[in-house]
C-alpha cells in the first residue's frame, strides 16, 4: 500500500484538503481513510504516540508523519508547483507546528463540521480505504 492520509472525517477543512490533494495527485499515489474509521484506527495500532490525534496524519513506509511534517511530505508527491512547499521542512518543526496547531485548533470554528458527505466517483472511491 502506498502513502495513506488519515484525516478527521468530520472536519470541513480536512475534507477540502483531501479534495485538494486528489485533484493534484493524478497518479493516485495517496490512499485515504478517516481517523474515525476502523481501518484508520487499525493503521495507527502500532503507533501509540499518535493515538488520539484528531486532525491529519500521513502513514508512509511504516512511518507516521504528523502536523506540519505530514503536510510537507504530502507536498513532495503533488504535481505542479506544490512541491516547492516541501522545502519548508527545513524550518524548525516547533515553528511550523505552531502555525499548524493554530489552524487545527480552530478548524471547526472557522470551517465547521460536515453535515453530509459527497459521493465520490468510483475511481476516487477506490482510493478511500474505508469505502472499499
Amino acid at each position: 500500500m502506498g502513502p495513506t492520509i488519515l484525516f478527521d472525517g468530520d472536519c470541513n477543512f480536512c475534507d477540502a484538503s483531501v479534495q485538494f490533494i486528489i485533484k493534484r495527485d493524478p497518479d493516485a499515489v495517496f490512499k485515504f481513510a478517516s481517523l474515525q474509521s476502523e481501518i484508520g484506527q487499525q493503521l495507527l495500532k502500532g503507533f501509540p504516540e499518535h493515538q488520539g490525534v484528531d486532525s491529519f496524519l500521513l502513514v508512509d513506509r511504516e512511518v507516521v508523519y504528523d502536523r506540519s511534517t505530514a503536510a510537507f511530505q504530502v507536498c513532495r508527491y503533488l504535481k505542479g508547483g506544490w512541491k516547492i512547499f516541501y522545502c519548508l521542512r527545513y524550518i524548525p518543526k516547533p515553528i511550523t507546528d505552531l502555525f499548524y496547531q493554530m489552524v487545527a485548533k480552530r478548524r471547526y470554528k472557522w470551517f465547521g463540521k460536515k453535515v453530509y458527505c459527497l459521493l465520490p466517483t468510483p475511481d476516487i472511491r477506490r482510493r478511500f480505504l474505508d469505502m472499499e
